[in-house]
């Protein structure tokens, strides 16, 4: 079997990570790989927020008090958790699509291109030797947090990439039947 799609296979998050995180080098050719999936139109509609040392307390922060906006019943573990989330990786990367208005690429292409950049994202790390996993959440779909993050009125986050070195054995995955997710038309 081919080792690129044997490593495609093998892929899986990891919840559990650690320092290091890539090195600006190695994030560089990270990004590279995001840049390549498929883009309709050429529009570009992703950019990436990385966050790491202390700033991840302050996004922790701002978690917290976007999840004391959204739900006031939130208790005080609830916004500790909130707070403590970004500490469980070295390194974030914030994925963002921008909307515009184009006649041939419907907002959903854009977000599905932005995704695809998550992926890539996440695929190239792996292939680094680091590992990831994708955490999204209510505060993904949070305009407070989109605008603690400074998108504009246009943005949205498509995903919240926690990457590191993997802290534990990757997890079992069972074996899926292709038989039952493929049919013929």
């Amino acid at each position: 079997m081919n080792d690129i799609v044997q490593f495609l296979q093998q892929r899986n998050s990891a919840p559990k990570l650690s320092a290091p995180a890539p090195g600006e080098r190695e994030l560089q050719e990270i990004f590279r790989a995001a840049l390549r999936v498929p883009d309709h139109a050429w529009l570009r509609p992703w950019r990436f927020i990385t966050i790491e040392g202390d700033r991840r307390q302050a996004f922790g922060e701002l978690l917290a008090q976007c999840l004391v906006q959204r739900d006031p019943q939130a208790d005080a573990a609830m916004q500790e958790k909130a707070r403590q989330a970004p500490l469980r990786a070295p390194l974030l990367v914030i994925t963002v699509v921008r909307l515009v208005d184009h006649p041939k690429v419907p907002p959903i292409e854009q977000r599905l291109s932005a995704g695809c950049a998550a992926h890539a994202i996440l695929l190239a790390a792996e292939a680094l030797g680091y590992a990831g996993i994708w955490r999204t959440g209510g505060a993904a779909f949070d305009r407070a947090m989109m605008d603690g993050l400074h998108l504009a009125a246009d943005e949205e986050i498509v995903a919240m990439l926690y990457l590191g070195t993997r802290d534990a054995k990757p997890k079992p995955i069972p074996a899926l039947d292709t038989a039952d997710f493929v049919s013929a038309w």
